[in-house]
């Protein structure tokens, strides 16, 4: 919530809290974690008394991605009247409908399309699991 309001243009500490409607304490807490996590900056806008904003990281900007995956999938599942607010691009004005791509082929991903293995390309996915596999057996042998 307090990313979402961050993409909304939120950055001072008031505006957030008015915005989430959380107290004090707890919008505290979220907004040191995603500092130090990398996602917010802390930057003094006033000496006296301090003040500080939360300006979106590179990091923090990158997140949009996935925000915008989630909004995506409310569109689609959680409105039977449609949704209550819309992305729209600022150029153009038209209404935005995120996909999440690969970012090689430009193709939309499809669950039926992927696998998920690890580096050394051991499977992850539980039709690997079951079956034997060479690689697994010989990987086992040799430890």
């Amino acid at each position: 919530m307090v990313m979402r309001e961050a993409f909304y243009g939120c950055r001072r500490f008031e505006d957030f809290q008015q915005s989430l409607g959380m107290s004090r304490a707890t919008l505290g807490q979220r907004l040191t974690r995603l500092v130090s996590e990398g996602m917010l900056e802390k930057v003094l806008y006033q000496s006296r008394p301090a003040r500080y904003e939360y300006r979106l990281t590179e990091k923090g900007r990158s997140f949009f991605d996935v925000l915008a995956a989630m909004w995506r999938f409310g569109e689609d599942w959680l409105f039977r009247q449609g949704p209550p607010a819309r992305l729209v691009d600022r150029e153009s004005g038209d209404e935005i409908r995120p996909v999440v791509v690969d970012e090689h082929s430009g193709r939309r991903i499809d669950l039926r399309r992927v696998r998920v293995e690890l580096r050394d390309g051991t499977p992850l996915d539980a039709e690997a699991r079951k079956r034997p596999d060479d690689r697994r057996r010989t990987r086992r042998a040799s430890q």
